[in-house]
Parts: structure tokens; C-alpha cells; sequence
């Protein structure tokens, strides 16, 4: 059996329990944790973001999908080897003024818990004002925020533009997201990072947290 394949089609299907039974036993088999996490349990959840960006999946579908990589992660956890260094790292998330979607953000929270980081979550429509007083209070090392759609997306520069007003801009690594953001737009703004799937901004995270580490 190919397991990872297996996982795959739980997490589209929204079948937790069969998502939580198949990474069980694939450890029992000995396959990589690691492997089991990227090709398993992330590579599902990005197919299920791509499907619903392409709108073959309704949100319900989606909702169901996050609940069953959320039990296969939490199945997973104990079997990864944890970067101690990696939980003096805050991330702070949130889906910006106007967007009452909080899919692609909770598809990158995924993501980021699997880095053992601290994530504070904003939560959905979150103000320039808010986001500012949240980086003030948490002092989080990197920001992301999330759209998914394109009458919310200058949002993030209203955020950008307030963070370096209050002078909180040089060091908060800054990355953008969601279905109607591209890499030449995160550019305009000021953005630092635009990862188009879920796959790239782990990769992405990864180095950014070693660097972290060294500086």
C-alpha cells in the first residue's frame, strides 16, 4: 500500500478517522514520520487548497478536509523531532480587514505548527490598527497575512504601510497570501515573502527559522 497516497485521499475526502488509522499505521511500518508528515499529511491538505482555489470543493468539504490532517498531526506530533530553538520563534496570522475567510488561513496554520513555533492567530477581519497593537504586544518575528479575496487584498499594504509608520516594519519578516495574491503584488507592497502553496512556504519557513537561529 502507498500510504502516502492513502492519506492523501482521506484528507480529501474529510475522513478523519480513516486519516488518524493510516498515519498509525504507517509509523507502525516504520515509515519516516518526516516523510509521512510532507508526502502524507501536507501534500493532502495542498491538494485540497489547490481544489478549492480551482472551486471543485465547497467550503464544508474543505472545513471537514482541515479537521482530519488536524487528528492525523496531533497523531503525528510525538514522532517528530521538535526544534527546541524553534519555540522562541512567534508567528503571527490573521486574514485581513473585510475577508471573513479563514480556510487558507487555517491551511497555514497547519503548516507552520508543524515547525514547533509559537502561532499567535488573529483570527479573521483583522484591522491595519489591530494587527499593528498585536505586533506591539506579541513581538512576533515573522507576520503573515492571508485574502482570499481581491477587494481585501490592499488591505496588506494598509498593514505594511502602518507597520513602518510606528516604526515596526525592519525587523517582522513579513509574508502574504490567499487565491488573488500574486508575487508581483507582494512586491509593490513591501511584502518580503509570497509563497504560492502550502508545499514552498514550508520550505521557505525552514530557512528562514535556521537563520533565525544563527543571528
Amino acid at each position: 500500500m502507498d500510504y502516502y497516497k492513502a492519506i492523501n485521499k482521506a484528507i480529501m475526502e474529510g475522513e478523519t478517522r480513516d486519516v488518524v488509522d493510516l498515519t498509525r499505521e504507517a509509523l507502525a511500518q516504520l515509515y519516516p514520520p518526516e516523510k509521512i508528515l510532507n508526502d502524507g499529511l501536507i501534500q493532502g491538505i495542498e491538494l485540497v487548497a489547490e481544489k478549492f482555489r480551482e472551486a471543485e470543493l465547497l467550503v464544508p468539504e474543505v472545513i471537514l478536509s482541515t479537521r482530519a490532517v488536524q487528528a492525523g498531526l496531533k497523531t503525528i506530533k510525538p514522532y517528530l523531532e521538535a526544534d527546541v530553538k524553534n519555540k522562541q520563534v512567534r508567528v503571527m496570522i490573521g486574514t485581513v480587514s473585510g475577508d471573513l475567510h479563514d480556510i487558507g488561513k487555517n491551511i497555514i496554520k497547519i503548516v507552520v505548527s508543524t515547525l514547533g513555533v509559537e502561532i499567535i492567530d488573529l483570527g479573521i477581519d483583522v484591522s491595519a490598527e489591530k494587527f499593528v497593537q498585536g505586533v506591539l504586544k506579541e513581538k512576533p518575528q515573522i507576520l503573515m497575512m492571508s485574502a482570499l479575496l481581491t477587494t481585501t487584498i490592499n488591505q496588506m499594504k494598509a498593514v505594511i504601510q502602518r507597520l513602518e509608520k510606528e516604526n515596526l516594519r525592519k525587523n517582522l519578516i513579513v509574508f502574504v497570501g490567499g487565491a488573488p495574491v500574486t508575487e508581483a503584488f507582494a512586491a509593490d507592497i513591501g511584502a518580503d515573502y509570497y509563497t504560492p502553496d502550502s508545499s514552498e512556504l514550508k520550505e521557505v519557513l525552514e530557512k528562514i527559522l535556521k537563520k533565525l537561529k544563527t543571528a
